[in-house]
């Protein structure tokens, strides 16, 4: 639940952008035998703070209920580990690192990014809550902590391994209630000539392109780089480098580092933070059409998928992703007008979606029905998935690609 106060400065000077209504847990994905038991369902609300410009969820649910049995597999895209394998191959260079550094991850998934580390003999340690994931990382090779990150394990890992050369936390500082807690424990962990890459999806790209799928109940945070910023000088960490990416739909990466000791900050930096300042990204009024727009999304893509229907096409959905379950429930598109969903993630196939109770088949099962289109639930990855159904297209299967023009490719 909420205490009313902003996640990370503890104001209480939150605003309403918009609301979601009440939703399902977006990875609580059912069994058959749990179809006709009552799901709970939480609102889903966002809020800013005007005193620190972040752009937050208002509700707060246990940890141990959205992740210890999580079911979301980084290595089942293969675009995002090629993302880390780039990123880990520069760093190797850039630092330089060897068999005496030590790189440590926060919410490391499976090891899709430190197995790359581990292959060419550089320490790696991983922190993953989620018991069954993290023991596929060590499956791989990727020794792995299940534990939540805090400043607490930090001294425990210090203790026991050293200090480390460089901390990575890509798309978990979204997840966490305190973000605080999470910021102090890589300022504990972190080496004094070490730095920390942290990687969130970026808040100008989510309300310019109204990706409110990406809000759900394990986002608790939507990042600026000024919230970022004003987050990480409360602990004593410095940005030294910011880099506007694509993946995830718009993602930002910042280096952080002890200070600027020994490290050039880079001109990136006190340019992003401009433009934020000039396009008022810091005031509550750059929010303000976002609530208006996400519902002329939901009406363009409505007229879509009821004109197909009525037309008697058949429609399945690509992506039994958290993003969907958002954009299903708020839509009000559920089993009567998609027919099952596919998923290459196998954990999540043989269940069903949450609150439209939609079955999830493996990608095969597309060629083997060919229904006539695909509501791209996973936009974000939509190069790899077309590339990867040129056979389904081939045989004039379409996919449909929802945003606020949504497309039909």
């Amino acid at each position: 639940m909420s205490d009313g106060r902003c996640r990370s400065c503890r104001s209480n000077a939150l605003s309403p952008i918009l609301s979601l209504g009440e939703t399902p847990l977006a990875n609580a994905l059912l069994c058959a035998d749990e179809l006709d038991r009552a799901e709970p369902r939480f609102p889903l609300d966002a809020v800013f703070c005007s005193a620190c410009a972040l752009f937050q969820i208002g509700q707060t649910l246990p940890p141990d209920a959205l992740f210890r049995d999580y079911r979301y597999l980084s290595s089942c895209s293969e675009t995002f580990v090629a993302h880390a394998r780039a990123l880990c191959d520069r760093l190797i260079a850039q630092e330089p690192l060897a068999t005496d550094s030590l790189v440590v991850e926060i919410a490391s998934n499976d090891g899709y990014l430190l197995q790359h580390y581990v292959r060419k003999g550089i320490p790696a340690l991983g922190v993953e809550p989620a018991r069954a994931i993290a023991a596929l990382a060590e499956a791989r090779g990727v020794r792995t902590v299940p534990e939540f990150f805090g400043p607490g394990l930090a001294r425990d890992l210090v203790h026991e391994v050293g200090h480390a050369d460089v901390v990575h936390a890509h798309n978990v500082l979204a997840h966490v209630p305190d973000v605080n807690g999470v910021i102090a424990g890589i300022c504990e962990l972190l080496g004094d000539g070490g730095i920390a890459v942290i990687e969130v999806p970026y808040l100008r790209d989510m309300i310019d392109r109204v990706e409110f799928d990406t809000i759900y109940h394990e986002h608790l945070c939507y990042f600026s780089l000024t919230a970022l910023d004003t987050l990480v000088r409360r602990h004593d960490l410095a940005i030294i480098d910011v880099e506007q990416l694509a993946i995830h739909g718009g993602t930002l990466r910042v280096s952080l580092a002890h200070g600027t000791r020994g490290r050039q900050v880079a001109a990136s930096v006190p340019e992003v933070l401009h433009e934020e300042r000039r396009l008022g990204m810091d005031r509550r009024s750059y929010y303000d059409d976002f609530a208006a727009n996400v519902d002329r999304y939901r009406t363009g893509l409505r007229s879509i998928v009821n004109e197909l229907k009525a037309d008697d096409c058949r429609i399945a959905g690509y992506g039994a992703s958290a993003k969907g379950t958002t954009l299903l429930h708020y839509c009000g598109i559920g089993a009567e007008t998609l027919d099952f969903i596919v998923d290459r993630n196998p954990l999540k196939q043989g269940r069903f979606t949450p609150g439209s109770h939609i079955p999830i088949y493996g990608p095969d099962r597309l060629i083997q029905d060919q229904p006539d289109y695909a509501l791209l639930l996973v936009w974000n990855l939509a190069d790899e998935v077309l590339r990867q159904q040129a056979e389904y297209r081939g045989r004039g299967g379409r996919f449909i690609v929802p945003a606020l023009s949504t497309t039909i490719v």
